[in-house]
């Protein structure tokens, strides 16, 4: 087996070995002043290396579009931190339908759209400079800060949006303490954009932050219980996929009551193409008393600070200084900062299945019904395939008395709709042509499925992801798979911001038209998905698969599954079942595939 690159990250970093991100960030002072004379600079449309690094952290991404080869066409990428996905009120979605319809308009289109993330908030693409200070401000001043939505600090945090009404464990009250906990600090932003302090939701204690902040982005998302519909029991609810991000929270149910949660640390699905990188599920660190959890959430976030790499970037997430340093260690450090021991954590912890929340939903603490709508890739739109549904949400959020919030999947709930109002709300549905694409009903397989934005609106992508992904379901759904309960996740690069390994065939951009295969994870969100690997450990297959070809490969281990699984068995447990040896044998003997099978990549690049 070929040698694998040495993994040796930099923990402690001493001052002098810190990358120019670290040195960048200890300058921010100097920066601020000069992203706040370049902020009001409309002469240029971009902004120096210096201040576009900081303005990540204000939720401003510096953006092109990659489909124009000649020039640079510079706009900005807006994100908005929406603990938990909310909730959004009237007045709060009707600004954010405002400033969509005069900022973020598709050039290519001349069509405006908020898009829905995956991390539960808003992001505004094709946003001038002149617009990201209207933006900034206004939403602040409603209630809506998009600090903290980007920049190496912790990023929205995740919650079931059901949980809101649970009577047992209210997930969303928890994220709003966390985030607003862990909020950078808001004068300077608020200098910045000229923003009114006395109209903004300032946070009281507040975490610690180092002079160069974390040293890289810091995810933190929680599990919930929500009541099955069948049975009325109460089941665990992993909507957010919280074992995917660097401090997972997990409730433990003892009877009716939540008095502690498991926790997870060093979940992350970004990789780095060229450096030795992976993507990992969060390992269960120890189990916490309620009462202490911000505590430790705060120790955990502040040992990371510390050890964490700041001389190479590609290895500055948690869970690097997990894999180096163990599982163990990591809960010895926390402890001594806690001045206590922790409780060492439940191996047989269950977190619950990816809950999706389409259709109506009984709210657990009263009459009152919610509704989850499924938003193709999270991209509110009125553009025909699939219907108005810009106009529609703008129509039902100021026709019925509902407040909105976003799912971990790209979509929205609307809440506290009485049981009277249940037909009238779906006739409103079918007087905008809601629920169906080009005439056609979505299908099982679509509803589970999403991308990221991808090509031509994120610079950091190859390829496309969210204009491929309806395509490809069309294309699945023309070869008879419309009602499969699987899921496909695609990104435009290995970043892989819709978590697509943790579907159940993950799709990742690898270049222009072409795409990584991730199998092994699953629809429920249990599961890490990785590159189809033989035995050896040394071949990597489906590395680089061809557009036009990724429907034909799906539909082949669609079908080796459906000739050869177990009763009730799902797709990923399948191939967890017979293993990549299996599957790479059946790919070299389809003469459709076995073309891809020829020549593997070598893994000498990436880590175990």
């Amino acid at each position: 087996m070929s040698e694998k690159k040495p993994f040796e990250p930099n923990f402690q970093t001493p001052q002098e070995d810190l990358c120019k991100e670290e040195l960048n960030k200890l300058n921010a002072p100097a920066v601020h002043k000069q992203f706040f004379d370049q902020i009001r600079d409309d002469s240029v449309e971009d902004y120096v290396w210096e201040v576009e690094q900081i303005a990540k952290s204000s939720g401003i991404y510096l953006e092109f579009d990659r489909s124009i080869k000649d020039a640079k066409n510079w706009t900005c990428m807006i994100r908005i931190a929406n603990p938990g996905g909310g909730p959004i009120n009237r007045e709060q979605w009707n600004l954010l339908d405002e400033l969509s319809d005069k900022y973020a308009v598709n050039p290519h289109t001349n069509l405006p759209s908020i898009r829905l993330t995956n991390r539960q908030t808003v992001q505004f693409h094709w946003v001038t400079k002149a617009g990201v200070r209207d933006v900034v401000k206004s939403v602040a001043e409603k209630g809506l800060n998009s600090l903290n939505g980007c920049g190496d600090n912790t990023r929205n945090v995740m919650a079931p949006p059901m949980s809101r009404f649970s009577t047992v464990f209210n997930a969303i009250e928890w994220s709003h303490k966390i985030g607003n906990y862990f909020q950078l600090p808001m004068e300077p932003w608020m200098t910045v954009f000229g923003i009114d302090p006395d109209k903004v939701r300032v946070p009281g204690e507040s975490f610690a932050y180092p002079k160069n902040l974390l040293n890289r982005k810091f995810k933190i998302a929680l599990g919930a219980f929500i009541q099955d519909a069948q049975t009325g029991k109460l089941v665990a609810d992993n909507a957010a996929e919280l074992r995917s991000n660097d401090l997972g929270i997990s409730p433990i149910l003892n009877g009716n009551k939540v008095e502690k949660v498991q926790i997870y640390v060093g979940g992350g699905q970004g990789e780095r193409n060229g450096k030795p990188s992976t993507a990992a599920l969060g390992q269960a660190l120890c189990i916490v008393e309620l009462n202490k959890l911000l505590e430790v959430a705060d120790a955990i976030v502040k040992v990371h600070a510390e050890f964490g790499d700041r001389q190479n970037r590609h290895w500055a997430r948690l869970k690097y200084v997990i894999k180096k340093m163990g599982i163990e260690w990591y809960r010895d450090q926390v402890s001594a900062k806690l001045g206590y021991p922790l409780e060492k954590a439940d191996p047989h912890h269950d977190i619950g299945d990816r809950q999706l929340y389409f259709g109506w939903n009984k709210q657990e603490n009263s009459d009152l019904l919610s509704y989850g709508m499924y938003i193709e890739n999270g991209r509110v739109i009125d553009d025909g395939p699939n219907g108005q549904l810009k106009s529609l949400v703008r129509h039902i959020i100021n026709t019925y008395d509902v407040e909105l919030m976003i799912t971990p999947n790209q979509d929205l709930l609307f809440n506290n709709i009485p049981a009277a109002q249940k037909d009238a709300f779906e006739a409103t549905l079918k007087e905008f042509h809601y629920g169906q694409r080009n005439g056609k009903a979505y299908s099982t397989l679509r509803m589970h499925s999403g991308a990221c934005v991808g090509r031509d609106t994120c610079r950091l992508t190859y390829t496309d992801s969210e204009k491929f992904e309806p395509e490809l379901i069309d294309e699945l759904e023309n070869l008879g798979w419309n009602d499969i309960p699987e899921s496909i996740g695609i990104t435009g690069c290995e970043r892989q911001c819709f978590r697509p390994a943790t579907k159940t065939i993950g799709l990742i951009g690898t270049g222009l038209n072409r795409y990584q295969f991730k199998l092994m994870g699953d629809e429920t969100g249990r599961f890490q998905g990785v590159p189809l690997i033989d035995s050896s450990g040394e071949n990597m297959y489906l590395r680089s698969v061809a557009r036009e070809d990724v429907a034909k490969i799906i539909d082949i281990l669609f079908k080796f599954y459906k000739d050869n699984a177990q009763d009730g068995e799902s797709l990923g447990a399948y191939h967890r079942r017979v293993g990549a040896d299996a599957i790479i044998a059946h790919l070299k003997n389809n003469p459709i595939s076995s073309a891809y099978m020829e020549k593997p990549f070598n893994t000498a690049t990436i880590i175990d």
